[in-house]
């Protein structure tokens, strides 16, 4: 969620060590600092039913689920995932990972350019990425863009399961999307509720 941007050139070091005592977060994209903004109730909601997911799914794996905190480190650039998979992660570097196995964002209006753009062309040139996931919060539409599918996207909706295939796990869209405010998910939840 870029904010804000800094015109001040920073090195990597620098950005690592400063970055451990900011109060804000910030990503630092081809020597520039973006300020990370807050996130909105649904955005959290989608990161949560994500993570808990992927969480119950791992516990017994060499992979675990990040949120949002944890940076990812891509050459000399580092964003901040909504949620990374990583498997067998390198405590050697505490603050990043440079081998996330699958990254998932959830889009804003403000986020949206860059998630597509900037965090796509540098996601799919990391060797250990097999999935990114682009989840929107302010309608239903998860994009599932698969290394294994030469990183062409496919679109899921109300009434369809995801499978992250990285880790063998299916899920609905309806569970991703549990307790999310917006107007898709209220006429689904009226039409369903209209069956019973």
């Amino acid at each position: 969620m870029l904010a804000t941007k800094n015109i001040s050139l920073t090195s990597v070091e620098d950005y690592l060590q400063w970055e451990l005592t900011s109060e804000v977060k910030h990503e630092l994209i081809d020597g520039y600092l973006y300020a990370m903004a807050g996130a909105s109730a649904n955005h959290e909601r989608i990161a949560v039913n994500m993570l808990s997911a992927f969480n119950n799914h791992l516990k017994n794996s060499p992979c675990e689920p990040f949120g949002s905190d944890m940076k990812l480190r891509v050459k000399a650039n580092f964003f901040y995932p909504d949620i990374m998979v990583v498997c067998n992660f390198d405590d050697s570097a505490p603050f990043f990972t440079d081998t996330p196995l699958i990254i998932v964002e959830v889009l804003s209006k403000s986020t949206r350019k860059t998630d597509e753009t900037i965090k796509l062309m540098s996601y799919i040139n990391i060797p250990s990425l097999k999935e990114y996931v682009l989840i929107e919060q302010d309608f239903v539409d998860i994009q599932v863009i698969r290394r294994s599918e030469r990183w062409l996207q496919k679109h899921y909706f109300l009434g369809d399961e995801v499978t992250f295939e990285a880790i063998g796990l299916t899920l609905s869209v309806a569970d991703i999307y549990r307790r999310v405010q917006n107007d898709d998910m209220t006429e689904f939840l009226h039409n369903t509720a209209g069956q019973q």
